[in-house]
């Protein structure tokens, strides 16, 4: 986004984000948590949110290649899955690794062409996309050991909040805050805002709270081709062969790994 600065525009969209959701909660009468699902939520959305967006952002903003901080955030399933096997108790069987796997292998053909069209590559751009990786997978792991009990609607808000406190202020420490405001700023905005950071976090909450996180965390392998057809049916950018092929292995993977091929030892808490 060369029209605003990582972290204010982030700041600008979970602050919206924070508006819609108090005000779809009052109207829908949604019930508030206690304090400590507030906290857990808090802490589940500063990761899940703040820490991953924010170190990706960050990464692209200062010339990490596009490709290569998905390719990085690519691993996240499997991370997710190694960590919930001794904190959850999940069992991952030889078709949900292999899911994983063919997955991973699917985003790489996705991003593949965006591989070698530049940017750079050092310690700055690089440790903060790595961070991001691993805090999206802390941040799944502890939404579903502490806080799947919560409302969607008002914990997803209060996931906002404990991303948009940290992120407001690196904000206003090390940016200038500026935001040269324009359709494609108002566009994109509203598109993260609605469809992103609402209705397909709603959607990621309710299936950590019915199945296993390193189920859910495969999912993720469908973005990079998703966001590419519609680049292509919106934008023009071009859509290879290879990229289709991505697309279907990514989401054979997916499959592969959603099947009943995972057990979970330790139900979710309700």
């Amino acid at each position: 986004m060369p029209y605003a600065e990582p972290f204010t525009f982030l700041s600008m969209r979970y602050g919206l984000a924070l508006l819609l959701l108090a005000a779809m909660a009052a109207l829908t009468r949604a019930t508030w948590p206690p304090f400590a699902l507030v906290m857990h939520s808090m802490v589940a959305g500063s990761l899940i949110h703040g820490v991953y967006l924010g170190g990706v952002f960050f990464a692209v903003r200062h010339g990490l290649n596009a490709g290569v901080a998905a390719l990085i955030v690519g691993l996240q399933p499997i991370l997710t899955a190694l960590i919930a096997v001794p904190v959850l108790g999940e069992t991952i069987r030889r078709r949900h690794a292999l899911g994983l796997v063919l997955g991973l292998a699917g985003v790489a053909l996705v991003i593949l062409p965006k591989l070698g069209t530049g940017g750079e590559y050092h310690v700055v751009n690089i440790a903060p996309v790595c961070l991001s990786a691993l805090a999206i997978s802390l941040g799944t792991i502890w939404q579903k050991r502490f806080a799947t009990g919560i409302d969607v609607r008002t914990g997803t808000f209060f996931q906002y909040l404990g991303a948009l406190l940290p992120t407001v202020a690196l904000a206003a420490l090390f940016e200038t805050m500026h935001v040269e405001w324009n359709g494609e700023v108002v566009f994109a905005l509203a598109w993260l805002t609605i469809v992103l950071s609402i209705g397909a976090i709603f959607l990621m909450m309710i299936l950590i709270r019915e199945g296993a996180v390193s189920k859910v965390a495969s999912l993720m392998y469908l973005t990079p081709g998703v966001t590419a057809v519609m680049a292509y049916l919106l934008f023009g950018e071009t859509l290879t062969l290879v990229q289709l092929l991505g697309l279907a292995l990514a989401g054979f993977g997916v499959a592969a790994a959603m099947g009943r091929g995972l057990s979970t030892l330790m139900p979710a808490r309700r």
